[in-house]
């Protein structure tokens, strides 16, 4: 059987304008978590892994810890992690991913 982590790891061997999941990133010590971009949006959003915040993927890539992060009353990137986790173990439960 599959398992979140092999899951999550072969989406992050993708570019990251091809990925569908979240992923992790670390810059001089602070850690975001990357929500892919729908097909609707200009930009990803990377949100802090514990405040409640965020900043565009681009200014992030540019600017790393001092892209200028906008606050988020709703999520912080760590449950933006454990969203994407709770629905990849729905849908294995459910028959949709495979070996």
């Amino acid at each position: 059987m599959i398992t979140v982590d092999e899951i999550l790891a072969a989406d992050l061997r993708c570019p990251p304008s091809q990925r569908s999941l979240p992923w992790p990133e670390t810059r001089d010590g602070v850690t975001v978590v990357v929500e892919p971009k729908p097909h609707w949006a200009a930009d990803m959003t990377a949100f802090r892994l514990q405040d409640r915040s965020y900043c565009y993927y681009a200014d992030w890539t540019e600017n790393g810890p001092a892209a200028r992060f906008f606050d988020h009353p709703e999520t912080c990137g760590r449950e933006v992690m454990a969203k994407a986790r709770d629905m990849l173990v729905r849908e294995i439960a459910g028959g949709l991913w495979r070996l």
